[in-house]
């Protein structure tokens, strides 16, 4: 009988599978491709995926090494998710072992067992009143109560926070015997007969033609791009669909980009769902989310919710992807491997023969496109649901307006007069800490990294300096470095010194900033939302963390501090993700019966592309970026990739670079290919983190050409001299050239 040898995916940087010979101890039959394997690896034993088993191999059989266990009995990843990461390993070209390291919790990577361990649930006593007396002076404990109510198969500890129930609201529930807790394993959970725990809300025509044109094709694969304007009502087709796709009796997955959005997205569905829902991303620990991955795996998860790596989770009975907020930049892995979970959902969708939606008030360039080419079928909503009317724009031009902590005295006025209506401002700059630089006045030294090619921002409430691209510290200096003057002030403004001056101008006014910064405390945003929720006059300063999904009725008046960024930057998507940023934003005013209004600040007031976006829309601007973007054969109409390189020494780097562009030449030459060779150049930040940095751009209009000459180009990067000292790394449509 001939040797069995097993061809095994490793996590290492290296594109190629590993030989091992079989532990003289397994069957054949327990060798299924998708189970996990622990083999020795130079001086260490990982895990990997066994790709196949075959009967020969190019190695000589005296240098391979045996196996040394066999971890799973069947395929941990089934055949659907194991087709994808090949597919993505392939696409992006990357190695398949560190594939399928993404694709896997983190506990499963370390070779724990794919088995759940006892979870506690909540339930509703049979005798609990919502008009129990004793609840009358407790509204949280008959909130929670109330929410337990709508789940008849308990409430998962770990979703407690994503629906706003304190723990200690339940304990005290539990001591007057209106709830109680329940061990059990997840996978015990039952669906629930009744798939509604609260009634559906009506439609209007617009959201009634998008989701009869989706729900009569739940059978088979489409990708849809639902266009609704902000406050359109597309969560709601979400929410109609997945209760059409429940009552088949399948599954539903549903990508949010930004955690924060989570707990918002969970209390929704959990309000409207008795369904059994998983909660997917990077702040439930590592236990938490691997019982919700073996959940959905073995099909006890009916929905499951969670950002880009969700995408990977096991779903047997899979019935629709749902993509909120699609162009979001958040969907693009920006290290290790650099997917689209946009992309490879599409590609997910196609080979489970399922429908995807795409929704967005502001589509990528390239889903616009893809509609208009008829890949994707368009559906507009161009009503606000409930019949809220879209905000007016008002463009303020500050050329030769003083500035207050980045705020002109018209808009102060603006803001005196919403809340004296008892309304709610919210005012959005995209700027973290108190100023973005600390500058000497007598000598102009400026604060900079000392790691980086940046300044350091000054954050007040700290009284540090930092650096948003490393997160180096540093305390704030006594005296310049440089002159030893001790005038050192800050320059510009951030969230910090924007929130500082609204407390001192609007002082009986309770002024909320939400931010990386301020929400790091578990439990702050919640706090804060609630204080929102209320419908109390405040004003909400912030950063994107409020651009996008939430709901603020009471928000009145929207103003947005310094964009003019966007309209000179040499990103040519930086315009696209301005206007994308401006309509979200905007999108927060209004959006109950007042009429909302949004004010720009800008120097650059009566610009183009603002004009046209404040007065024509945001679909008027993309056909006009789209046209542009064509003449000049960027994206959508041609395709990138780029080789990224870096590392302590500048010359390393270069060298590499310039051994990587001689190699792409000659296949380009041997192949006769489109691919435009572009650098390589220093990165735009040239230093970061200590290290050089430098790129390599590869274009072309023939996306077949572009990735034969990556295969070949990869193959023989990987045994360069020059690559041994330095980082590189193959970004495949990228979205940030910096």
């Amino acid at each position: 009988m001939s040797e069995l040898y097993l061809r095994i995916a490793l996590p290492t940087p290296l594109r190629r599978l590993f030989d091992y010979l079989a532990p003289s101890c397994v069957s054949s039959t327990q060798l299924q491709a998708g189970i996990r394997v622990q083999v020795p690896f130079g001086k260490r034993n990982i895990i990997g995926i066994l790709v196949e088993t075959c009967q020969h191999t190019d190695v000589p059989k005296e240098k391979l090494k045996t196996a040394i266990a066999i971890l799973d009995n069947q395929p941990l990843l089934p055949e659907p998710i194991f087709k994808l990461c090949q597919w993505t390993a392939n696409y992006y070209q990357h190695g398949l072992g560190d594939t399928f390291n993404w694709a896997l919790p983190a506990l499963l990577r370390q070779g724990e067992a794919p088995a759940h361990k006892a979870q506690y649930f909540w339930h509703a006593a049979k005798e609990a009143d919502l008009e129990d007396p004793r609840l009358k002076r407790a509204p949280r404990q008959r909130q929670a109560l109330q929410v337990l109510a709508q789940h008849p198969n308990g409430l998962a500890d770990e979703l407690l926070s994503a629906v706003s129930i304190n723990r200690e609201s339940l304990k005290l529930l539990e001591e007057k015997g209106l709830a109680y807790q329940q061990q059990r394993t997840p996978k015990n959970t039952t669906a629930s007969k009744n798939i509604l725990a609260k009634a559906p809300l009506s439609f209007n025509p617009e959201q009634q033609t998008a989701f009869d044109a989706i729900a009569s094709n739940l059978h088979r694969f489409n990708c849809y791009l639902l266009a609704g304007v902000t406050g359109s009502g597309k969560t709601e087709v979400y929410l109609q669909l997945i209760q059409r796709c429940l009552e088949q009796g399948k599954q539903a997955l549903v990508l949010i980009p930004e955690i924060n959005l989570g707990p918002q997205t969970v209390n929704r569905f959990t309000q409207r769902f008795n369904a059994r829902i998983a909660l997917l991303h990077s702040h439930v620990n590592d236990r938490q989310r691997l019982d919700a991955w073996i959940n959905a795996r073995e099909g006890n998860a009916d929905i499951v919710i969670g950002t880009r790596s969700a995408l990977f989770t096991p779903m047997p009975k899979l019935g629709l992807i749902i993509i909120d907020e699609e162009h979001d930049a958040s969907y693009k892995q920006q290290e290790g491997l650099r997917y689209h979970a946009r992309d490879v959902a599409i590609v997910r969708a196609r080979q489970a023969n399922i429908p995807i939606v795409l929704g967005s008030a502001t589509p990528a360039l390239e889903s616009l496109q893809n509609a208009e080419q008829g890949r994707y079928a368009l559906l507009k909503l161009n009503q606000r649901a409930g019949g809220a009317t879209v905000p007016s724009f008002i463009r303020m031009d500050t050329q030769s307006l003083p500035l207050t902590a980045g705020i002109a005295a018209p808009t102060q006025k603006e803001i005196e007069r919403t809340l004296a209506l008892g309304q709610q401002v919210l005012v959005f700059i995209n700027r973290r800490g108190f100023a973005p630089v600390l500058m000497c006045n007598e000598c102009g030294w400026t604060s900079r990294c000392p790691r980086c090619d940046a300044f350091t921002t000054y954050h007040q409430r700290s009284n540090e300096l930092r650096c948003h691209h490393c997160g180096e510290q540093q305390a704030h200096p006594r005296q310049c470095p440089q002159c030893q003057s001790v005038d050192l002030r800050p320059i510009g403004a951030g969230t910090e010194r924007t929130e500082e001056r609204l407390q001192v101008i609007f002082k009986k006014t309770p002024v909320l900033r939400i931010d990386r910064d301020s929400t790091q405390r578990k439990g702050s945003l919640d706090e804060m939302l609630g204080i929102i929720n209320s419908g109390k006059a405040c004003i909400l300063v912030g950063t994107q963390m409020l651009a996008k999904g939430h709901h603020f009725p009471k928000v009145t008046l929207v103003i947005i501090l310094d964009v003019d960024g966007g309209l000179y930057s040499a990103d040519f998507r930086a315009s696209e993700r301005m206007a994308q940023q401006i309509i979200q934003v905007a999108g927060r005013a209004g959006r109950a019966g007042d009429r909302g209004r949004v004010i720009i600040q800008s120097q650059l007031a009566d610009h183009p592309l603002l004009v046209q976006l404040t007065e024509s829309g945001y679909f008027a601007f993309a056909q006009q970026a789209l046209s542009e973007r064509r003449s000049m054969a960027l994206p959508p109409f041609s395709f990138l990739a780029l080789l990224r390189a870096d590392g302590f020494k500048s010359e390393q780097v270069n060298l590499f670079l310039d051994d990587a562009l001689t190699l792409a030449e000659q296949i380009h030459q041997q192949n006769n290919s489109s691919v435009e060779l572009l650098g390589p150049v220093p990165a735009p930040m040239e230093r970061k983190a200590g290290r050089y940095r430098a790129q390599l751009l590869l274009q072309s209009n023939d996306r077949k050409q572009l990735h034969q000459l990556l295969n070949q180009l990869i193959f023989n990067l990987e045994k360069l001299p020059s690559g041994r000292s330095i980082r590189w790394s193959i970004d495949v449509d990228p979205i940030d050239l910096f």
